[in-house]
């Protein structure tokens, strides 16, 4: 089965980090991906910061597009990847893994993606 990934960060206290952190951070995220390789469907994506954003949201009139995300939360999604293991047991086992769960303020989603749409054939 495949799920997805999204890796989460406080931006907050992203913004403490000094920068020989950051590199000893993304040997260890480098390790991880190449560690479990076989086990992605997708190598998935670093997203660049979240002041880069646009958001496209309902409007009175339609359709409406902001700059940023403006979410109520000072969580953030920093990146994705899929994954393909038999269950989520699997993918939490994995997940619990992820390096940067060490650091406060980090998260990982994990969602089961929808890949049979022959329900909605005619």
């Amino acid at each position: 089965m495949k799920y997805v990934l999204m890796f989460t960060s406080n931006t907050d206290l992203d913004a403490t980090i000094n920068k020989e952190t950051l590199e000893a951070d993304y040997k260890k995220i480098y390790e991880w991906f190449t560690t479990h390789a076989d086990k992605f469907a997708d190598g998935g994506a670093e997203l660049l910061g979240v002041e880069t954003s646009t958001t496209v949201k309902h409007g009175d009139a339609g359709a409406v597009v902001v700059d940023g995300p403006f979410n109520e939360a000072k969580e953030v999604i920093g990146g994705f990847s899929i994954i393909d293991v038999p269950d989520m047991d699997a993918a939490v086992a994995l997940t619990k893994s992820w390096p940067l769960l060490e650091r406060p303020g980090n998260a990982v989603e994990i969602r089961p993606m929808v890949e049979d749409y022959s329900q909605f054939e005619q």
